[in-house]
């Protein structure tokens, strides 16, 4: 069985979706989440970067000006 929110599907077989459909819904959900913590921590990472990428600007910039 692959990674599902559990939540998900029981609140789909509540509102009255077939046992399978909801299981694949909340696998498919699941799915995406995974894909979106990826980008959330690459975006994380690329935060820092521009961020030190402008303080050594900063630096350069007052040592060479002053």
């Amino acid at each position: 069985m692959a990674l599902q929110l559990g939540a998900l599907r029981d609140a789909l077989e509540a509102a009255g979706a077939p046992a399978d459909k909801a299981q694949k819904a909340a696998e498919e959900a699941a799915g995406y989440e995974n894909r979106l913590a990826g980008v959330e921590s690459g975006l994380r990472l690329l935060k820092w970067m521009v961020g030190f990428n402008i303080a050594l600007t900063a630096g350069v910039l007052a040592k060479l000006l002053h």
